[in-house]
């Protein structure tokens, strides 16, 4: 079978959790479709992640271990899954980089998503391979990178972000001991 980027995951050995080793990667879901940016539940039971099955991308959700079984939770385009650690919902970003939140229930075995709500009618800029946005603990807060105020709509923002390596190694060379 034909695959296109697929979902696996990275069993962790050992008994020390303050040093765990990886163990072998194993495949959780290979299809002949696109599956990307996968997410755990808060409780690890359920992965949330996007693909295009359905001709667009959209979200969807699989227990964890996967029983087979998976529910649809957006409608209409949908990518980079994020759960509430604080209450049981899920947001996403739709293809026009809304915010959507689903509330959602679990009964028994089952996913059962609720009512799709648009979150924000602000538009976020779109994720290359993750998401432009995160929820805060509490759940009452998004993090996102917005384009510009006046940016036009076709306007792509650039976003330059710099990272310090050897931090203390450069503040040592700059500030030599006295």
């Amino acid at each position: 079978m034909d695959t296109q980027w697929d979902i696996w995951t990275l069993p962790l050995a050992g008994g020390d959790s303050d040093d765990p080793k990886p163990g072998r990667p194993e495949p959780f879901l290979t299809t002949p479709f696109l599956e990307w940016a996968p997410a755990f539940s808060p409780d690890g039971r359920w992965l949330a992640y996007s693909s295009n099955e359905s001709g667009i991308h959209e979200v969807y959700v699989r227990s964890f271990p996967d029983s087979g079984a998976k529910w649809q939770v957006s409608s209409g385009g949908g990518g980079y899954p994020i759960w509430s650690r604080a209450q049981p919902e899920l947001f996403y970003q739709r293809g026009d980089g809304r915010i959507v939140v689903v509330k959602y229930a679990v009964n028994g075995d089952s996913f059962v998503p609720g009512v799709r709500t648009l979150w924000s009618n602000t538009t976020i800029s779109p994720g290359l391979y993750s998401p432009n946005f995160d929820l805060m603990p509490e759940g009452d807060r998004v993090l996102a990178l917005v384009p510009p105020p006046g940016a036009a709509e076709e306007e792509k923002p650039q976003t330059r972000l710099t990272f310090l390596l050897n931090f203390f190694d450069e503040l040592k060379r700059r500030m030599p001991a006295r």
